[in-house]
């Protein structure tokens, strides 16, 4: 003969509303983690010396934020982490961007990729304003772009003005087409 085991009400309301608990935490640290994503993007974007020549990105995990990226000025980079710091929610701060090693030769390339990019006319659209979508970043004669440009057509002319600039060992075009 089967025996049913009969669970009491109260267990069940009990594991139905730890579940539904469970679910609004979830909701709650999706929610927490959306603010602080936002919120990181702005005090990024707000460091009064992050330039064109400059690239910061970041992955934010529950409430770890990791940066990555490349600068030219190491105090930049301490800049960085600590305007993530001072986020309301965030309890760990993973710095990993890179400062460039200083060169005179690196700093001339930028300059020349910088004109031959933003100086264009079909690329000039994309000087205006303060954050320039299109960063340049070079190490050791070692060019690399990246960013976002508004088609394909804009990505391949960047990399082939940047191909132009004399002096380079290497152009790699990470840019991204907004969709």
């Amino acid at each position: 003969m089967k025996t049913h085991r009969l669970i009491p009400l109260a267990c069940l309301l009990a594991v139905t509303l730890t579940a539904f608990a469970q679910d609004n935490r979830d909701q709650a640290s999706v929610k927490a983690q959306d603010r602080i994503t936002k919120e990181v993007r702005h005090e990024l974007l707000m460091l009064p010396y992050f330039g064109v020549f400059d690239s910061i990105a970041y992955k934010v995990d529950e409430y770890t934020v990791t940066l990555i990226g490349q600068v030219v000025r190491p105090s930049l980079k301490s800049d960085a982490e600590n305007a993530v710091k001072r986020i309301e929610g965030v309890e760990k701060v993973d710095n990993q961007i890179e400062v460039l090693p200083p060169s005179p030769q690196d700093d001339r390339l930028r300059l020349r990729l910088y004109r031959a990019i933003y100086g264009f006319p079909g690329l000039e659209k994309y000087g205006l304003g303060v954050q320039k979508p299109i960063r340049i970043i070079v190490k050791s004669g070692r060019a690399t772009l990246e960013g976002v440009v508004d088609n394909d057509a804009d990505k391949n002319l960047a990399g082939i003005r940047a191909n132009t600039v004399s002096g380079l060992f290497s152009v790699t075009n990470n840019l991204q087409v907004l969709k």
